[in-house]
């Protein structure tokens, strides 16, 4: 059930407001500014869920006449809504811990920080590795800036239960909007690696380095019946990706045969390649024999050859 992306944002959504009412219960009891922070970001990651949720459910719907390339890229757009979040989530933290410094308030009751902090940590630690599998299972944006999200309330959650047990047996105060101030600078980088992750999608980069050789050894192991090719061009929306190229023939092969290839190599190509849509434009060849492998009529009746 919570392998799909609907089911994987869905669980998704039941911890992250479960952390959330226990944080904001604990950071009340023991006055916290660090755990208010976590129930801060906590707050702003359930906004980010259901936008994630949301995407999800959009992103997977089939073309139609008015989007005909699919509805991929609102996983982009999902993805830089939870990076803004993010910032704000940094933001918020940032001006609260400044104002604990000024205002110099103690803590009461770290033991129940201690433990929301526990529990905080390996809730989070569950489901940021099952947002991953399923991001990669599914190839969504979306849900890997969602575990982007949780992994940084990890990181941040040991800072404050380190912070929570230091005062435990010091009672040094001061301790803990100086942890809420440092959680603060990582949670700020982790939203700026989403924001940037984003725009990439957004701006169609083109698709990695090790999918594109993928796709020039799809054609280059058929030299011997094709002649070349050029104009690769490769990017992606959301899961789905869309490649293009022009594929020269030999110039006496007939419509029949350059069909058959371009299947052969689209077939060939989806097979590599999750969720791939690939468009062909064929050209014959300029007979230019010594730079061609295809052992085809022209060539063989060429006294060079």
């Amino acid at each position: 059930m919570f392998l799909t992306r609907k089911g994987a944002a869905q669980l998704s959504l039941l911890v992250v407001i479960g952390l959330f009412v226990l944080k904001i219960v604990v950071s009340v009891m023991t006055g916290s500014i660090s755990i208010l922070a976590q129930s801060a970001d906590s707050f702003l990651d359930i906004f980010a869920v259901l936008i994630t949720f949301l995407a999800v459910v959009v992103s997977v719907k089939p073309a139609d006449e008015n989007h005909p390339f699919g509805h991929g890229k609102v996983e982009y757009i999902a993805t830089v809504v939870q990076g803004l979040l993010i910032l704000s989530a940094g933001g918020l933290i940032i001006y609260s811990a400044i104002l604990r410094i000024i205002e110099g308030t103690s803590i009461e009751l770290t033991e129940a920080g201690i433990g929301v902090m526990l529990v905080s940590m390996v809730a989070s630690i569950l489901l940021s590795r099952h947002l991953r599998k399923v991001a990669r299972l599914t190839d969504s944006m979306a849900l890997e800036a969602n575990a982007q999200n949780i992994n940084a309330d990890i990181y941040s959650a040991a800072a404050v239960l380190i912070g929570l047990v230091i005062i435990r047996f010091t009672k040094l105060n001061i301790i803990d909007p100086i942890l809420a101030l440092l959680v603060s600078l990582f949670i700020l980088k982790v939203g700026c690696e989403t924001m940037m992750k984003s725009f990439s999608g957004l701006v169609d980069t083109r698709l990695p380095d090790i999918e594109e050789i993928e796709i020039k050894a799809c054609i280059t192991e058929h030299y011997s019946e094709l002649v070349s090719f050029h104009k690769l061009r490769t990017r992606k929306a959301g899961s789905q990706r869309y490649i293009d190229l022009h594929l020269v023939m030999p110039k006496n092969a007939s419509i029949e045969e350059a069909h058959r290839m371009c299947d052969h190599l689209e077939q060939d190509i989806e097979s590599r390649l999750r969720t791939t849509s690939v468009t062909i434009h064929v050209e014959p060849c300029s007979i230019e024999c010594d730079q061609c492998r295809v052992s085809c009529s022209l060539r063989i009746s060429d006294p060079k050859f």
